[in-house]
């Protein structure tokens, strides 16, 4: 029987108080632009990866060494950039972390070999890195817990275009001016991005409310959380699931079009399939985040994710179903594999508010890193099928083994880690 829900309790509301933010179209808009520009940097370059290393004379796992460049520079750009916008604002490191990554684009473009085209994608990857953890420092200026999730998740229907569109446009761009012009794409989407955050972006951080401290505050910032054994755990998760992520995204390029004979064009459809998933996964989340609590939703998405992953790999070893077999797992294990960052993340900072920039440049330096370290698994391993299930695999297998050893999420009190 159907109940009227009764009205939430009226309560005192001091004069003065300001109303809760409320995020508009906009703000999510512009937060999932400065948010998504990894990804953009990453997924438009996929389709080039076997003709870059035919070009440069290298093999296929150097070349896809240089996704690995993209994320080991995040993870590095974030632990600078993170105290650096406590102590200045937002806008200012956003805005030269921008300028990096227009630079480092462009030099890309007449690089010689592929030692220097990995030093100048970790380039890229500092410069990408200002402009998530500005993304994520603001939402936490204005917004915590469900709220904060939500808008997190929101964040992935807009990162969630670089799959469905980025592969696309860079087979076409290197089709048509070859994969170097990809780069002055790449540009070009930094450059305009700069403009639109000077003109659009409000510093939400107040001077007063900035860190006075210098390099040895950051040190203590540091230290403080990585003392929080609990923020540690929900930390390191995110990257785990973009470890299983970027798993996919390095090995795909070989696994579909060199193991199973796709052209460009079928590649990137269904790359943006699987983009699909991903999105659905994160929309989902954020309407589940409206009555259940993240915590509840990241202790039953992780088994079945980790379910999937072994459904992954035993289709990839027996060779069962053949390309079908391998995208139907793949498909439901990214579509699942969307609930977990944004809830992680949005734990984690919720923990540690009054160092919002520094623990978003933890998380965000977690993420980068640790996928950073997975994501070589898939080329040193063969590059093939297997190869990127057996690094999937791993990927999901660990981040389950943290939340079940490293918080309470399956004990009594589970609740407390939120």
């Amino acid at each position: 029987m159907s109940r009227t829900p009764l009205p939430p309790p009226s309560r005192q509301v001091e004069p003065g108080t300001p109303a809760p933010y409320r995020p508009t179209p906009q703000f999510v808009a512009l937060m999932g632009a400065m948010a998504a520009l990894g990804a953009m940097t990453v997924d438009m370059y996929l389709p080039s990866l076997p003709d870059v290393a035919a070009d440069l004379g290298t093999s296929d796992a150097a070349a896809q060494f240089t996704i690995s460049g993209v994320l080991i520079g995040a993870a590095l750009g974030q632990i600078v950039v993170g105290p650096l916008s406590d102590r200045f604002g937002r806008r200012r490191p956003a805005l030269i972390g921008l300028a990096i990554h227009v630079v480092a684009s462009l030099l890309c473009m007449i690089v010689p070999a592929i030692g220097p085209l990995i030093l100048l994608r970790m380039l890229q990857g500092v410069g990408n890195s200002a402009a998530s953890i500005t993304a994520m420092a603001v939402i936490r200026d204005r917004l915590t817990g469900g709220p904060a999730a939500r808008v997190l998740s929101r964040l992935m229907l807009v990162i969630g275009l670089a799959p469905l569109l980025a592969p696309t446009l860079g087979g076409l761009i290197a089709g048509a001016a070859g994969w170097r012009a990809v780069f002055g794409v790449l540009a070009a989407l930094g450059l305009a991005l700069a403009v639109v955050v000077w003109r659009f972006l409000p510093e939400t951080l107040p001077p007063e409310r900035r860190a006075t401290e210098g390099l040895g505050g950051a040190l203590r910032g540091y230290r403080s959380l990585l003392a929080d054994r609990h923020f540690v755990a929900l930390a390191v998760l995110p990257g785990l699931a973009m470890g299983a992520l970027i798993s996919y995204v390095a090995g795909s390029p070989f696994v579909l079009r060199v193991g199973y004979g796709l052209s460009e064009n079928q590649f990137a459809l269904i790359f943006a399939l699987n983009g699909i998933g991903l999105v659905l996964g994160a929309q989902v989340n954020a309407a589940l985040v409206r009555r259940v609590a993240p915590i509840r939703i990241v202790r039953v998405a992780l088994p079945i994710t980790l379910v999937l992953a072994l459904a992954l790999f035993a289709v990839a070893v027996t060779g069962a179903g053949g390309l079908l077999g391998i995208l139907i797992p793949l498909w439901l294990l990214l579509s699942v594999l969307g609930l977990i960052p944004p809830n992680a993340s949005a734990m984690a900072l919720g923990r540690h508010g009054e160092r919002a920039g520094t623990a978003a440049a933890l998380i965000g330096a977690m993420q980068a890193g640790v996928a950073g370290l997975i994501s070589p698994l898939v080329g040193a391993l063969g590059g093939d099928a297997v190869a990127m299930a057996i690094a999937v695999l791993v990927s999901v297998a660990s981040a389950f083994a943290v939340l079940a050893i490293a918080t309470p999420a399956y004990r009594r009190g589970f609740a407390s880690v939120a």
